[in-house]
């Protein structure tokens, strides 16, 4: 039997890698002879660079980058030699938790993200793929721009540095230093965002108080936002305001796009063709997926539910491993999802499972294989099979004396 795992990290957790691998461990205490193909999911947020790796073959290059505030932290992005691929993921320089419990929008800045860009130009990347999921900021993408030699100014000529709360200030932007390279190399941003730039649906409004934005500030961000937009668009020639993904991570796929070309694309069908997902799922028996939390979230599209999808277009039954899950798991079934495993095996609270969560996993892929096993058994027993007819039994003649 082959097994292909397919898991989405277990986020704060454990990453995908070590999830698949946990899975793989425990089917493998109770069957020795099982075949496991193991192909970590994301979906261009965390873990992105993590699955890639590990299904491409690549290494982590670390870099110490500006944080969100300019403060120094320690960051890394994957390389994939042979393929001449960084994998970038923007919450590793500019992400919402590097700030702890302290977001500040009008300051936050993604100038982190492009000092990886920067270094992965240096290094010879023909394409990056850059993940913009979980950011601290609404800049607009003006700081990571300005790590690559654009210029943001204000009404007296005067440099800005790239924020939330200066946006509103830009009187010219000045692309003429802009790093060339970046529109030579293939770039292309993963998100699932489909929205647009500007509006109740847009960049401030929707992701806004996720940074730290107040609602009573939403009005004076947006103003800032629209106004940076129409600098923009006046700058490039093109507008991408209402293109679906403009308002993702605080606009920096409008700007990305305008400036420099890039490409936005679905985060998880990107990831799964890189990976080779479909022709992995062709030659398995079985698919094994999972992620932290199942719930309603997961019916649109994130990464379990997409991996079953698949798996039910190519007729290979999948299941699930999560540790929290929520809803009537007759809407997973519908989607693909045969059966839902829990992680845990006792009571415990979240933390203790979250703790635990690797040797959980190998403990419940323990028990699905198990059941698993039981199940083909009964098949087997129960399965017609071609005996040949016995002959009648006579009951033997009573004993005592015979008829006279």
């Amino acid at each position: 039997m082959r097994i292909l795992i397919a898991p989405d990290s277990f986020k704060g957790s454990a990453t995908a890698p070590a999830v698949a691998a946990a899975i793989a461990d425990g089917l493998r205490r109770v069957d020795g002879t099982v075949e496991t193909v193991l192909l970590p999911m994301a979906d261009g947020g965390e873990g992105t660079v993590e699955a890639l790796i590990a299904c491409l073959g690549g290494e982590r290059v670390g870099c110490t980058v500006p944080d969100p505030l300019d403060r120094p932290v320690d960051a890394a992005y994957g390389w994939i030699a042979g393929e001449r691929l960084a994998v970038i993921e923007m919450a590793a320089a500019s992400g919402l938790p590097l700030l702890g419990d302290s977001p500040d929008p009008v300051r936050a800045s993604t100038f982190g993200t492009g000092v990886l860009i920067r270094d992965a130009l240096d290094r010879g990347a023909a394409r990056i793929l850059l993940g913009i999921g979980g950011s601290a900021t609404v800049d607009g993408g003006t700081g990571l721009l300005a790590a690559l030699g654009a210029r943001f100014l204000d009404a007296d000529g005067e440099p800005l540095r790239g924020a939330g709360g200066t946006l509103g200030r830009i009187a010219a932007i000045d692309l003429a230093g802009l790093d060339r390279r970046l529109r030579a190399v293939n770039l292309t941003i993963a998100t699932d965002v489909t929205s647009p730039l500007l509006g109740p649906q847009g960049a401030v409004h929707v992701f806004g108080p996720q940074k730290g934005v107040a609602e009573a500030d939403i009005p004076v961000f947006e103003a800032g936002m629209a106004q940076f937009a129409e600098r923009v668009v006046a700058t490039t020639g093109v507008d991408h305001r209402e293109t679906p993904g403009a308002g993702a991570a605080g606009g920096i796929g409008f700007l990305l796009c305008s400036a420099a070309g890039a490409e936005m694309r679905a985060g998880f069908p990107l990831i799964a063709g890189l990976a080779g997902l479909d022709a992995a799922i062709a030659g398995a028996d079985l698919v094994i997926t999972g992620e932290g939390r199942l719930d309603a979230q997961s019916l649109a599209g994130k990464v379990p539910v997409s991996v079953a999808r698949r798996a039910r277009a190519a007729g290979v039954p999948a299941i699930a491993i999560a540790g929290l899950i929520e809803g009537d798991p007759q809407d997973l079934r519908s989607e693909g999802v045969s059966a839902v495993v829990p992680i845990v095996d006792r009571p415990m609270a979240l933390k203790e499972a979250m703790a635990e969560a690797e040797p959980l996993l190998a403990g419940a892929a323990s028990r699905f294989m198990t059941a698993l096993q039981l199940g083909m058994a009964l098949a087997r027993n129960a399965a017609p099979q071609d005996r040949t007819p016995r002959p009648e039994r006579t009951a033997p003649p009573a004993s005592g004396p015979e008829p006279s």
